[in-house]
């Protein structure tokens, strides 16, 4: 980042599903990194890492994150998957206190965050995942105690990929100078339903797992176990039933971008095994 090297690179949802990915993949490229959380105590990031506390949702609870930022990670959902609506009031914020580069992970659709980037000042890089590998760790419990999936839906092709190819992406788009202004869309190696996915979980964990298609309302009901708020609820649903042809289209992006093939589905379930095996199997 030339003449920003040695300042600080501030994630927002560094402990979740991707942020921890992000957060590893600066530290492996020596940048100092302040990760943002709403509970510190429970971050459980790397030595090194400085965790502070703060809410996406509340940008006034940002001011102290900001000091000495060059480049930040954002996300744009907050507590529960509900999209941020506080996108400008951040990005005004970030301009105002000297950010000059930042990553937006999306949520599947363009929202206020992206708007507001694009009209800034600032140096963006917009990631679009349509899938994380990771979300097959909603089957978890069921493939543990049943041997089997429930989905809605099974035969709906998505190419999925790996939190930590997105870590690596923004990472590259956070430190070095050729990535501003871009939307990078990004996939795994290969287009995958769910019967696909859970054929390889059974393979690799060596259990024969049954797949079950479940209703829309069992989905439903599913999703509301997890927290998921009712409006964001209707677009998963949504979107899964009529994904847009760019859904299952593999892309090259991340290699691309980091020089690095992205994982596939079976390299993600081999690394993750542990929620799929009963431990005391």
């Amino acid at each position: 980042m030339g003449g920003w090297k040695g300042m600080t690179i501030l994630v927002a949802g560094a402990t979740g599903t991707v942020g921890r990915h992000v957060v590893d993949q600066l530290i492996r490229k020596g940048e100092k990194v302040r990760a943002l959380t709403r509970n510190p105590l429970k971050a459980n990031l790397p030595a090194g890492v400085e965790v502070v506390s703060g809410d996406l949702s509340e940008p006034g609870t940002l001011g102290s994150a900001l000091v000495d930022v060059s480049g930040m990670h954002l996300i744009t959902t907050g507590a529960e998957y509900t999209p941020l609506q506080t996108g400008p009031e951040i990005i005004k914020l970030a301009e105002k206190t000297g950010v000059r580069r930042v990553t937006v992970l999306w949520n599947g659709e363009k929202g206020p965050f992206e708007s507001a980037v694009e009209a800034s000042s600032l140096e963006w890089t917009q990631l679009q995942a349509f899938e994380f590998m990771a979300n097959a760790r909603k089957w978890a419990n069921s493939i543990r105690s049943e041997g089997l999936v429930r989905d809605l839906f099974g035969g709906s092709p998505i190419a999925p990929v790996h939190e930590a190819d997105i870590g690596r992406v923004a990472a590259a788009a956070l430190t070095e100078d050729s990535h501003a202004g871009k939307i990078y869309t990004l996939t795994g190696p290969e287009s995958l339903s769910v019967k696909d996915k859970v054929g390889i979980i059974s393979k690799v964990i060596g259990r024969e797992i049954r797949f079950v298609e479940s209703s829309e309302e069992e989905e439903r009901e599913q999703m509301r176990k997890m927290g998921v708020e009712e409006d964001a609820i209707d677009y998963v649903i949504n979107w899964h039933l009529n994904p847009p042809p760019s859904a299952h289209k593999v892309l090259s992006t991340v290699e691309e971008v980091t020089g690095h093939k992205p994982s596939t589905f079976e390299e993600w379930v081999k690394a993750n095994t542990g929620y799929f095996i009963n431990s005391n199997s």
